[in-house]
């Protein structure tokens, strides 16, 4: 039966799920073949052919030619048989089409639901495959509203979860607003798709980063490590792959336009940018930017280090509650031992490199260089 409608319908209905004709095809002739089975005694000798350029298709019953039928629904007898074909002869097959008038009321209710149900499923996989690819990637939501302590943000045709773990402290999440999100999970479930998001994962910043930065883009600059307390800071260090550019001024950009569009995406957290370098000691030293540091001795075996700053900048090595060294420490990978250039006298763990003539077994850097710090002011309780 060729019905231009219907495939007009089709056509409509594919558009508005975004599903391929040829599944929907296959979702009706999957629905046909349960209206078969609810009407059939057997089905394993009933096809479907389907023309899916003009929709017209047929329920057909093989039958084997046979001279007394025990079993009408795979046997037509010769007489039968050669009102349709006069060729036929015991034992050849012969298709024969049901008519869907001769199926019953449920077993159309069957294949209706079927139907439905096939075309529900694969919407479903078609979001979730268009979804997983972000997995690992930003995103961008509005909020609805807040469940319990969960968030639901709006992410076009899917629902996002903004759990309070994920949540950036101090951000407010009112509905309507509009955020950049990580991805960290796409979960199917029977009702729908959830998709778990993230204001607090560190690739959150790499990535903001990415987007800013052509550099990074063209794997010109790296980002070698980042080391976050989301809502406060954010240590990442940076390194060159080309003598002539600058890893921290490519970050940051002119007049800081690329690091503070970064910070303006997350509440103004404070970043620190800094040089990654491949001596343990020079990289700690970096790490504890804005700290000025005398001398820093690390043990590359133990992955612990120990350090000297002025007395005046001890408590900024440090950090409010000692959020910079506890952040430098996770940049780097090393333990690290911050001590005044007074306690490290008094304790004789002070070394006067000027007068030593041999090679120390640990690393060293002693010289001053700067890092750069964005966001809110620096002082030395911070």
């Amino acid at each position: 039966m060729a019905n231009s409608e219907l495939i007009d319908a089709l056509d409509s209905l594919a558009k508005e799920k975004n599903i391929s004709r040829k599944m929907i095809f296959e979702a009706i002739k999957n629905a046909l073949m349960t209206a078969c089975k609810q009407s059939f005694r057997r089905c394993d000798n009933i096809s479907i052919p389907i023309d899916e350029d003009t929709g017209e298709y047929h329920v057909v019953a093989a039958k084997t030619v046979v001279d007394t039928v025990l079993d009408p629904e795979t046997e037509i007898s010769l007489f039968d048989a050669q009102k349709i074909d006069g060729s036929l002869k015991t034992g050849d097959t012969v298709n024969i089409e049901i008519k869907s008038k001769d199926f019953g009321r449920i077993a159309a209710s069957a294949a209706r639901n079927v139907l439905t149900q096939s075309i529900h499923e694969e919407e479903h996989k078609v979001l979730t495959d268009e979804y997983s690819q972000y997995v690992k990637k930003l995103i961008t939501g509005t909020v609805q509203r807040k469940m319990g302590r969960s968030v639901s943000i709006d992410l076009g045709k899917a629902e996002g979860i903004l759990t309070e773990r994920e949540q950036i402290k101090g951000e407010k999440y009112n509905p309507g607003d509009r955020y950049r999100f990580y991805v960290l999970e796409v979960k199917p479930n029977k009702r729908g798709l959830k998709i778990y998001v993230s204001r607090t994962h560190p690739d959150l910043i790499r990535l903001l980063f990415e987007e800013e930065v052509s550099e990074i883009r063209d794997g010109i600059v790296e980002i070698r490590a980042i080391a976050r307390e989301a809502g406060n800071r954010t240590k990442i260090a940076v390194w060159s792959n080309d003598e002539n550019v600058d890893p921290v001024g490519a970050c940051v950009g002119m007049n800081g336009a690329r690091v503070n569009a970064v910070v303006s995406e997350i509440n103004n957290e404070k970043i620190d940018i800094i040089s990654w370098d491949e001596n343990p000691a020079r990289l700690i030293q970096n790490a504890l930017s804005p700290a000025k540091v005398i001398s820093v001795v690390a043990d590359s075996d133990e992955k612990t280090a120990k350090v000297v700053v002025p007395d005046y900048q001890l408590s900024l090595a440090i950090g409010r509650e000692g959020q910079n060294a506890r952040l430098a420490a996770r940049l780097t990978g090393y333990k690290i031992d911050i001590k005044s250039e007074t306690q490290a006298r008094e304790s004789g763990e002070f070394f006067d490199y000027d007068s030593y003539d041999g090679e120390p077994e640990d690393e060293e850097y002693f010289e001053d260089e700067d890092g750069e710090s964005f966001g809110e002011e620096t002082d030395e309780n911070n």
